[in-house]
């Protein structure tokens, strides 16, 4: 029966056909004609089979092809009820008394209140009627607590489920290097494949593909670069044109209502002299140029239109920006452009700094002449804040910062350390507070300042794989995560993820300003602290220069600002934490040196001395 069932199965598969059409063709003349039959599939019978199974004669089998319903009848005990009122305006009088006449009401309560049991009665009803009416004051049944309060919405769960997983098709997996949605509603997305282990490069498929959100079975389209792309990303205002840099340095432009092949690429000797990982397009009248980075350390804009030689260059010279030289240049590691801020971009270098640069600077100083020491590593990833551009995400080494531009000496906020790399970082494109983290260790984190920010509200294990990049979607709700193994995982967040509340920008404005007035502050109090100690030293040097001009000996009477060096309770603490470091360091050596004595003693025999 096992085997039946897999050959079964096999028959199924093979026996499927998928019936593709591409937008061109649609809206053309049906043409009809005729033509002979065709055989698809024969499947002969194997008799060998047939002693795994007893003929049963006669046989009878019914199939019913729609869904089949039950109908059951209950009896319940059916209940009657009865309504019923009273209108009670005044009770307690006997019938013989009309009540709507006064005077026979006012005689017989004469008559009552003269009986002997009245008072004794009436003593035994007073307490708890008091009570009652006093209980009753006290609290105000009908009273509205809170009633001049705002309604405030539930804190409502934060979680996230995988939708789709797409696979590199090619049996040899390829890392995937970068992600990049299409501008029509994000309907589709481009994944460049690449192993950046240069040893596998020769077997690999230098492929990449574009895929279908709806379809994760088949890519939509395979692009054929000659060399391994390690970077693509999709026109903004045109869904079908592409651009993408490879292994070898050089750009290339797609066009996928052409081809799968290249529409142009870029001369090597005008390229890269490393590999080139970052593309991205920039705001121009005819939506056809774009920009690239590498390792070696140059900025080079480009317009498909000509794509043979770049339109302008810029190396990244630290050192003396106005000569330019390439040997000298540090390598980007990271690219970024904001089209709401035109001519202005930022790249993250392989020292751990971070550029913000205008490209209309008249030279290649002015150009790059904003700094940030972001990390202690290499910047993986800068992303501005949607909202707040001002704002922007360095991701490097071990931690995530939040940087403000008027603050260059020190972030404003920052993830604690990680126990594993992180990968790559994003803003959420709809709610402002939110970023994501992808990790070495398979794990995505959502963080969210405005609710938490020593910890992440939501961390995912997307995978057992290595995270290299996320990119979100523009809608918020969907983001696609990718890893070493070839895969890609679309996940789906909550909506207290991706929708903001009534005040979430009045809160993270307050947050974002707050932040950067307290780093302002510290930062005005360490200029000053450098300027007084600066000073200090300036004095001691011209103190020292006129006593050598008197020929004075005396130059161990303190001055001013000797006073003041000495006075500062933060050296003084360094000064004892340095001399308490050297001291349990000559202890630690002093017993290790004892142990080694006292153990090659014993091993020689002579075990009472030490």
């Amino acid at each position: 029966m096992t085997s039946y069932l897999r050959v079964r199965e096999k028959m199924d598969r093979d026996t499927q056909y998928v019936y593709t059409k591409t937008r061109a063709q649609f809206g053309r003349w049906c043409s009809f004609s005729d033509k002979a039959s065709k055989m698809e599939i024969n499947i002969l019978p194997e008799p060998s089979l047939m002693h795994n199974y007893v003929r049963k004669d006669p046989i009878s089998q019914g199939t019913q092809c729609s869904k089949i319903f039950s109908e059951h009848e209950v009896n319940t005990t059916t209940a009657t009820y009865k309504e019923g009122g009273m209108h009670h305006v005044e009770g307690g009088w006997p019938k013989d008394v009309n009540t709507h006449d006064l005077e026979q009401t006012v005689r017989y309560r004469r008559k009552i209140e003269k009986d002997e049991l009245y008072i004794h009665t009436m003593l035994q009803l007073l307490p708890p009627m008091e009570h009652y009416i006093l209980q009753n004051n006290s609290c105000d049944i009908y009273e509205q607590y809170f009633c001049d309060t705002d309604a405030v919405a539930l804190v409502q769960k934060t979680f996230s489920r995988t939708v789709n997983v797409y696979r590199d098709p090619m049996p040899l997996k390829r890392s995937i290097t970068h992600l990049s949605w299409s501008p029509d509603q994000g309907t589709r997305f481009a994944i460049s494949y690449c192993d950046t282990d240069f040893k596998k490069t020769a077997n690999s498929s230098t492929y990449s593909y574009i895929w279908d959100v709806e379809n994760p079975n088949n890519p939509f389209m395979a692009l054929k670069p000659f060399c391994p792309n390690l970077t693509i990303e999709y026109n903004p205002k045109d869904s079908n044109a592409l651009v993408s840099g490879t292994t070898s340095g050089q750009v290339v432009s797609w066009d996928i209502r052409r081809s799968s092949e290249p529409v142009e690429t870029s001369l090597v000797e005008q390229s890269h002299r490393e590999p080139c990982h970052k593309v991205l397009w920039i705001n121009s009248k005819t939506g056809t140029e774009f920009f690239s980075a590498s390792n070696d350390g140059q900025i080079k804009w480009w317009d498909t239109r000509k794509l043979q030689i770049p339109t302008e260059t810029l190396v990244i010279d630290l050192f003396k920006p106005e000569e330019q030289d390439v040997g000298r240049a540090t390598g980007i590691s990271a690219l970024q452009f904001e089209p709401s801020m035109g001519t202005r971009f930022m790249c993250g270098l392989e020292n751990g700094m971070v550029i913000s640069g205008n490209r209309k600077g008249k030279t290649p100083g002015e150009k790059i002449a904003t700094r940030f020491k972001a990390q202690y590593g290499p910047v993986i990833s800068v992303e501005r804040n949607p909202t707040f551009v001002k704002n922007f995400l360095t991701v490097g080494d071990w931690t995530a910062r939040i940087w403000s531009e008027d603050c260059r000496e020190s972030c404003i906020a920052w993830t604690p350390g990680h126990r594993d790399l992180l990968t790559s970082g994003a803003w959420s494109a709809t709610r402002f507070s939110v970023f994501f983290l992808t990790k070495m260790d398979g794990t995505m984190d959502v963080w969210d300042i405005l609710v938490q920010q020593d910890s992440p509200v939501l961390s995912v294990k997307v995978c057992d794989e290595a995270l290299t990049c996320i990119r979100p979607h523009e809608h918020g709700h969907l983001a696609a995560v990718a890893s070493t193994n070839g895969t890609t995982y679309l996940v789906e967040f909550s909506e207290a993820l991706t929708m903001n509340q009534k005040n979430d920008k009045l809160l993270l404005t307050a947050l974002l300003e707050r932040e950067t007035r307290r780093e302002k502050v510290i930062e005005a109090k360490n200029r000053e602290t450098r300027l007084k100690l600066k000073s200090g030293r300036l004095d001691v040097e011209v103190e020292v220069q006129e006593n050598s001009n008197s020929k004075s000996t005396d130059l161990t009477k303190p001055n001013d600002a000797q006073k003041l060096v000495e006075s500062d309770p933060v050296i003084i603490q360094c000064e004892q934490d340095y001399q308490q470091a050297i001291d349990a360091e000559i202890m630690r050596q002093t017993s290790l040196e004892n142990s080694e004595v006292n153990n090659n003693h014993l091993q020689n025999g002579i075990p009472g001395q030490h």
